[in-house]
């Protein structure tokens, strides 16, 4: 029976990952370059495939690296939940968070049940507000972290992921070839609104906004129903709906960035905690396609690594 995995080394090598560098690995893990360099070969002989490769000054991961990526954080998470487990000191109190209804679908679930399996003491309390909303609830104490959508001119958030935004419409209906394309967006200060209308204007596309909402579930089903073209971030495609590209007449639109907003809290362990489960989540969680054939489902896609949507992909209806 081969020996399991050195857990320090699975840590050293997704510092490594995030960073781009064995110098800077060194600094975050607190060992010697020579050491860190040792427990990489330690660990390609384990694995038995080299995982990384140079790229000018840089180290990228090779494939096989790239693979053993996705199951290192994993295992670091189940051994950091164990341990808290176990923990009499576990922590305990209220937490206020916010996200936008788009990311509360498909994020909250796989949020909400690491940290209370982690953190079964603590009770959280949710809201869902627009990112703008949200914003002003942090500057006002009202939440103690939020999921927005960054934006450099609102604040700071940290990214913890990044989607491409795409234009999409019903894959039933050919609501894209109206002469005057009718579009369903979020308010007008929203920015995928801002960027989708600059796109249109830039290419003398005639449109007009026949829905207006701060709310996910309206305007995807605008969209599904066949009323009304939209741009939503791929995490919120759904079944039904056709990704449209430039060879539909429909130009390229800047990336969704996916961030993490703080306020001011008395308990920022807490929010330290969640925090780190959110962006954990974010980098387990694939995005919710199926391939062009087959059925569509959420579980068995939780851990998968999905190809990206490319313009007129369809997805499986319901």
């Amino acid at each position: 029976m081969k020996a399991p995995l050195d857990l320090d080394q699975l840590q050293t090598f997704i510092s490594i990952a995030d960073t781009g560098s064995f110098t800077r690995a060194a600094e975050e893990v607190l060992r010697t370059q020579s050491a860190v360099s040792m427990q990489m070969r330690r660990l390609e002989e384990r694995i038995g495939k080299p995982l990384f490769e140079k790229d000018g000054r840089t180290n990228r991961l090779t494939e096989e690296g790239d693979k053993l990526l996705s199951y290192a954080r994993r295992l670091l998470y189940l051994n950091r939940e164990t341990l808290a487990a176990f923990d009499d000191r576990r922590l305990e109190g209220t937490i206020r968070i916010g996200t936008p209804d788009d990311y509360a679908d498909r994020f909250l679930p796989e949020i909400m049940a690491r940290f209370t399996r982690s953190n079964p003491r603590v009770e959280l309390t949710v809201i869902c507000e627009p990112t703008p909303g949200l914003v002003e609830h942090i500057k006002r104490g009202n939440l103690d972290l939020a999921l927005v959508t960054h934006n450099d001119t609102r604040g700071q958030s940290e990214v913890v992921r990044r989607e491409p935004l795409l234009w999409v419409t019903s894959a039933n209906h050919a609501t894209h070839e109206q002469e005057v394309l009718p579009m369903a967006f979020g308010r007008p200060n929203c920015i995928w609104r801002r960027a989708a209308v600059d796109v249109l204007d830039r290419q003398n596309r005639d449109y007009r906004i026949l829905f207006t909402s701060f709310s996910a579930t309206v305007i995807t089903a605008a969209v599904l129903s066949g009323l009304a073209i939209s741009v939503l971030p791929e995490c919120a495609l759904r079944p039904g709906m056709r990704v449209l590209g430039e060879a539909d007449g429909f130009g390229a639109l800047p990336d969704c960035r996916i961030g993490i907003m703080r306020g001011q809290t008395s308990r920022p362990e807490i929010v330290d905690a969640l925090a780190r489960h959110i962006s954990e989540s974010l980098d387990n969680i694939s995005v919710p396609l199926g391939e062009e054939t087959g059925s569509f489902d959420f579980a068995a896609l939780a851990f998968a690594k999905m190809k990206r949507s490319k313009p007129n992909q369809i997805l499986p209806g319901w």
